[in-house]
């Protein structure tokens, strides 16, 4: 039976309660829990939550695999009356320890070889560094905890992510926030109860995490999976008849060159991409190799989840389009006059309604700056993102991106911060100066060009930047340079050194 759109939010841990007792919910490598297990431990590790950390509000950080514990703790800790901070698991522990101390997270519960690689002094004071065995086996020895009765403005969530500069800052989201974004896409994908989802994003990411979220909503279940190669998505979706698969564009350019059995591609209803802009080229590719499933190109930024979608019917007509705005979200086109722009006009791309988060945590400067009343025309009123993207609205009413204001570079589906890869290069000593810009890549959709004046001990500086960075971080290529471009301004030029990589 097809989803109805309701715009009610609710506690962020009712979604457990939306699937049948007898479903599947969440296949694991060992067990399968049908809804009724999901729920039942859902309640066991709020309880055991609870019992770990007493004041409501407080910061409970996971930085795992994808796996039992990072399935469960979304809901577990908002049941628990906490706030969850998911780690990538692919940072490395500066970075980890930057978002631990921001965050002011009083438990850190993560895989022995991660935690084993933090230092003294990596984790705050007062913090608790638990290894998620010892979480998870503890918990199972708890009563379930029920329902809980938050209020949905409440917050639940700080997902971190990179801006142009400095370091990771923490996007503040409500248990309506997550609850109105998961009933939005499960309702516009049109997912439904015999559904299966197909995890292979970072929950850490808002469009990962939304994976779970609007599964459970549709009652639907999710098979999470960490993969190593391509072939591993190929194969999971022929073990587990998976109907829906995410991804970002650079993990659909490996996917398209490999060996689908007829098993892996039968079941596919529907395929999604964010994280980036697909080619001509690969929505070409993909329609014709998956010709029965809809394609859903969309586009999102973590400070309000996601704003559009293309229609699957418009996907070989537009390939390149952004599409309209999804249940729940308002998408004006504001110029530079403060105006909404007429069709065909460029401008940047505001985003109004109650999937906009509630802030930077902490940050009140940076919430400033990209939080701001929401346009005089606007239905919701209120606040809204100002993206820093700019767009166009064409004669039909579909958008289409144009670029982005900052220095931001989107690479893999990962947005990376300048800043913090030349804090990175300086801090080697290797480098008196160092600028990062992001290229035009195939795979990537952009690579990261570190420009640094120094010693020119390039081994040297790969190996401390690997030491320092996540492998997503690392330069594609290290240029030296003698002297770096200045602006009028006696700051590097970052747009001349962009414009030198433009064949």
């Amino acid at each position: 039976m097809p989803l109805s759109l309701d715009p009610m939010p609710h506690p962020l841990d009712h979604l457990a309660e939306r699937g049948r007792d007898g479903d599947p919910a969440l296949v694991l490598r060992r067990e399968t829990l049908s809804f009724k297990a999901l729920r039942t431990r859902i309640g066991q590790l709020a309880s055991w939550l609870a019992d770990q950390m007493h004041e409501p509000g407080s910061r409970v950080a996971s930085w795992a695999a994808k796996g039992e514990l990072t399935c469960l703790l979304p809901l577990a800790a908002a049941r628990a009356g906490l706030v969850h901070v998911p780690i990538n698991p692919l940072l490395k522990r500066a970075q980890v320890a930057h978002i631990l101390a921001d965050s002011g997270a009083r438990l850190l519960i993560g895989t022995k070889a991660r935690l084993d690689s933090l230092k003294a002094g990596d984790a705050p004071q007062g913090c608790v560094v638990l290894e998620e065995k010892t979480a998870i086996e503890a918990s199972r020895e708890c009563l379930a905890r029920g329902p809980s009765s938050a209020d949905p403005q409440a917050l639940v969530a700080i997902l971190y992510t990179s801006g142009s500069t400095g370091r990771p800052k923490g996007v503040m989201l409500s248990h309506a926030n997550l609850w109105l974004g998961a009933a939005s896409v499960a309702y516009y994908l049109g997912l439904e109860r015999d559904d299966v989802v197909l995890a292979v994003l970072p929950l850490s990411f808002d469009y990962g995490q939304n994976q779970l979220l609007s599964a459970w909503y549709a009652g639907a279940s999710v098979v999470p999976l960490d993969y190593l190669t391509p072939r591993d998505v190929t194969k999971a979706c022929a073990c587990h008849g998976v109907t829906t698969l995410a991804a970002v564009p650079p993990l659909w350019v490996q996917l398209v060159e490999q060996e689908w059995p007829a098993e892996s591609m039968t079941p596919m209803r529907r395929l999604t991409n964010s994280g980036g802009a697909l080619t001509v080229d690969l929505v070409r590719q993909l329609r014709a190799l998956f010709p029965q499933a809809r394609l859903f190109p969309m586009y999102g930024l973590t400070e309000a989840f996601r704003s559009t979608y293309l229609d699957p019917l418009l996907v070989d007509t537009h390939p390149t389009s952004m599409g309209k705005a999804i249940p729940f979200a308002e998408i004006l086109v504001i110029g530079d006059d403060g105006r909404v722009t007429s069709a065909g006009e460029e401008g940047e791309l505001v985003h109004c309604g109650p999937l906009v988060a509630q802030g930077y945590w902490q940050d009140a400067e940076r919430t400033a700056e990209r939080f701001k009343p929401a346009p005089a025309e606007s239905h919701y009123g209120g606040t809204a993102v100002w993206s820093g993207d700019r767009v166009v609205r064409d004669s039909e009413g579909l958008l289409h991106f144009v670029g982005r204001r900052d220095a931001m570079i989107k690479s893999a589906g990962n947005r990376i911060s300048p800043q913090e890869i030349e804090d990175a290069a300086l801090a080697t000593g290797l480098a008196a100066e160092a600028a990062a810009v992001g290229v035009k890549d195939e795979r990537l959709g952009q690579a990261v060009l570190l420009v640094v004046r120094g010693s020119g001990d390039e081994a040297a500086l790969r190996a401390a930047l690997k030491r320092d960075l996540p492998n997503f971080m690392q330069p594609h290529e290290i240029r030296w340079v003698e002297r770096m471009p200045l602006n009028p301004n006696g700051k590097i030029d970052r747009a001349a050194l962009q414009a030198e990589t433009v064949p």
